[in-house]
């Protein structure tokens, strides 16, 4: 993002030309990304730029608003956000200020063109004693900007974190339907019975496909497709179990007397 920051407030003039200039920027993001970052910063309860103690970074109990004494009503193009801070002491970055009064900070959302929309933002302080307006050096309104360009920073980084997780989640049901459909024809081909095999062939054939037994080492019956799972028994050498689920690494199985668990592939032999 790039700011059209006027010209005076980077040369070293008379602070009488420092003051009441604003800031207009074309922002490159669409005109309502701009409107939600910058209703978002007209809310967030902070006037950036100036303070009221030298301890503080910034003025905090500000509120949004439909409109201010501090500004005319806005009759322009666009649409008009307000963000107030009433009983503001002696704000910094205004001109004259050593009265309290009402601080508000007034940002302009224009319709721009295909390179982005425009944004401009104006400060001033109007105050108590004399109803006077006291304008801004310009750090207010460059201080509130950056607030919003760290706010569209952040929108952008969340769209594109959401694109993200929705492409892997699509990549992952896409890689689970594809996982079943190849579980569906290997199914399908176990229980097709070959024209010119006979009934028991196709049931052994069946056997040595869903049954083995377990190997030389024994086996640790678990309660998940995990080394750290809890072993639910031990199994003995050569003892049958029916494969239900097959992973890359792990069996989900029914032992001869029902109970189900997870074993090891390395753990199990085919049938001899």
């Amino acid at each position: 993002m790039f700011a059209i920051v006027p010209a005076a407030l980077a040369r070293d003039k008379s602070p009488e030309l420092d003051y009441g200039l604003g800031l207009t920027v074309r922002v490159p993001v669409s005109e309502p990304e701009l409107l939600q970052a910058v209703e978002d910063v007209a809310d967030d309860g902070i006037i950036q730029g100036t303070k009221e103690y030298n301890k503080d970074e910034y003025i905090s109990g500000a509120n949004t608003a439909e409109s201010t004494r501090a500004f005319e009503k806005w009759r322009g193009p666009g649409r008009a956000f307000y963000k107030v801070r009433k009983d503001a002491i002696d704000p910094r970055n205004f001109k004259d200020t050593n009265d309290t009064g009402t601080l508000a900070v007034r940002y302009v959302v224009q319709r721009g063109d295909d390179k982005g929309a425009i944004l401009k933002i104006d400060a001033v302080f109007l105050d108590e004693l004399h109803l006077r307006l006291h304008p801004s050096n310009g750090s207010v309104e460059a201080a509130e900007y950056k607030e919003i360009q760290d706010h569209l920073a952040s929108m952008e980084s969340r769209k594109k974190q959401v694109a993200e997780d929705s492409q892997r989640n699509q990549q992952e049901l896409a890689a689970k339907e594809l996982a079943a459909r190849k579980k569906e024809q290997v199914l399908a081909a176990m229980l097709t019975q070959a024209p010119d095999e006979s009934l028991q062939q196709h049931v052994q054939k069946l056997r040595y496909e869903v049954e083995r037994v377990v190997g030389p080492t024994g086996a640790s019956l678990r309660s998940a497709p995990f080394h750290s799972a809890l072993s639910q028994k031990s199994l003995a050498v050569g003892a049958q179990v029916i494969i239900l689920i097959a992973t890359p690494y792990w069996y989900g199985i029914e032992t001869e007397d029902g109970q189900h668990g997870w074993i090891h592939r390395n753990e199990l032999e085919q049938l001899p």
